[in-house]
C-alpha cells in the first residue's frame, strides 16, 4: 500500500492512504490520524489501512471517488514530518572510495564489513516540494538522492534476518549536505552537525510488498532518477553496488540500542561503479550521479581540480523512481534552492 501525510493537521500532518496511481487519497482518522500513530500500532492499523487501499484502487478504476479526494503531491509533507530517529548510512562503497581517493586517502578494509552511519537531525523534516533553504550559498550546497526505510520496533542486538521483517515502509530522500562545512566538522572528530540541514522525503512511502520483484534481498532494484535544472543528472540502479542492504543497516543501528517504531534508516548516496570520462556521466553514456560531490571527485581525480559548481540559489533538483511500466512509485521530490526565510 501507499501512504502519505498532508500538511493540514498540525506539525505531524494528516495521514492519508494513496491510490496506486497516485491520483486519489483518503483520510483515515478512525484508523490513525498520523503516520506515527499507525506505526505505533502497526499490527492493528496495517490491515485496516490495506483494506482502505484496496477500496481506493477499486473506486478509482470504477470512477467512484465519493469517499476520496484528489491526491496532490504539492500538499504533502514528508511522510513523517518529524521522527524519533533518523540515521543515514553509506551503503554504496563506490561513493566512499571516490571521496577518499579525491583527497589521496586509502579505504580501510573495515569499510567493507562495518557500515558507516551518522545520526541526522529528525526534529523537523521539510516537504518534498519545499525549498532547500540555506543562509549562505557559499556553504557548498549539494543534493544527495537516496532510498530510505521506516522501521517498526527493533530489539537491541537482533540479526539482519530479523531486521528485514521490521521494515515497514520504503521512500526516497534528498539528504542535503553543505560540503564546504564538512571538512571542518570532521576534523573535530565528532561527526556531522551543521553540515547536515533538514532532509526532504518523497511524498509517498510504500510497503515493501508494493514494490513486487523490485524489492528483494532488502534492496530496491530500480533506477533512481535525478534531474538538475531540468537536465538528466543521474539514473543509477539503487540495487546495484549496494555493499550493505537495508536489513544489515537496520541491524547495525540496533547493535547497541533499541529502535523505536518510526525510525528512519537511509542508504546513503546511491552510486554505481563505472569508468570512463568523468566516471559515469550521462553525457558519456553512463548512469550519472546522485550528488554533485561525486562528479567533482571524478574531475579532481582526472583534471586535478573540480569544475562543476555546487548548487546556487534558483537551481532546482528533482528525485523520482519509476516502475517498469514508467509510473512514479513514490511521487517526486522537487526542490528549488532558496535563501532561508525565517518562519518560526
Amino acid at each position: 500500500m501507499k501512504l502519505a501525510t498532508l500538511k493540514a493537521g498540525g506539525r505531524d500532518g494528516t495521514l492519508v492512504v494513496v491510490s496506486r496511481d497516485l491520483s486519489l487519497c483518503q483520510r483515515v482518522p478512525a484508523i490513525a490520524r498520523t503516520l506515527q500513530a499507525a506505526l505505533d500500532d502497526w499490527h492493528t492499523s496495517a490491515p485496516q489501512l490495506e483494506a482502505v487501499y484496496l477500496q481506493l484502487n477499486a473506486a478509482g478504476s470504477a470512477g467512484n471517488i465519493s469517499a476520496a479526494e484528489p491526491f496532490l503531491e504539492a500538499d504533502c509533507h514528508s511522510p513523517l514530518p518529524r521522527a524519533y530517529q533518523w540515521a543515514d548510512g553509506s551503503a554504496y562503497i563506490n561513493h566512499v572510495e571516490l571521496v577518499r581517493k579525491a583527497r589521496g586517502a586509502e579505504l580501510p578494509a573495515s569499510f567493507y564489513t562495518d557500515p558507516l552511519m551518522y545520526q541526522g537531525g529528525s526534529d523537523r523534516f521539510v516537504g518534498p516540494r519545499d525549498p532547500i533553504a540555506v543562509l549562505d550559498e557559499g556553504w557548498g550546497i549539494d543534493l544527495e538522492a537516496e532510498v530510505a526505510v521506516i522501521t517498526g520496533d527493533v530489539p537491541m542486538g537482533v540479526d539482519a534476518a530479523a531486521c528485514a521483517g521490521a521494515i515497514r515502509l520504503v521512500m526516497l530522500v534528498n539528504d542535503v549536505s553543505l560540503r564546504n562545512l564538512i571538512p571542518g566538522e570532521l576534523a573535530k572528530g565528532f561527526g556531522f552537525f551543521q553540515a547536515k540541514p533538514a532532509s526532504a522525503f518523497s511524498p509517498v512511502a510504500v510497503t515493501p510488498d508494493e514494490l513486487g520483484a523490485a524489492w528483494h534481498d532488502s534492496k530496491l532494484h530500480l533506477p533512481l532518477q535525478v534531474t538538475l535544472n531540468r537536465h538528466a543528472f543521474g539514473k543509477p540502479n539503487a540495487g546495484d553496488d549496494m555493499t550493505f542492504n537495508f536489513a544489515q543497516l537496520v541491524a547495525h543501528a540496533a547493535r547497541t540500542r533499541e529502535l523505536a517504531a518510526g525510525t528512519i534508516i537511509g542508504s546513503g548516496t546511491v552510486s554505481n561503479k563505472q569508468g570512463g570520462l568523468h566516471g559515469s556521466s550521462i553525457e558519456h553514456g553512463g548512469v550519472g550521479y546522485c550528488c554533485l560531490a561525486e562528479v567533482r571527485m571524478y574531475e579532481t581525480i582526472e583534471q586535478g581540480s573540480p569544475s562543476t559548481p555546487f548548487l546556487r540559489y534558483g537551481d532546482t533538483v528533482r528525485i523520482e523512481m519509476l516502475d517498469n511500466a514508467g509510473a512514479s512509485i513514490f511521487g517526486a521530490i522537487e526542490q528549488a534552492v532558496a535563501p532561508y526565510q525565517r518562519s518560526i
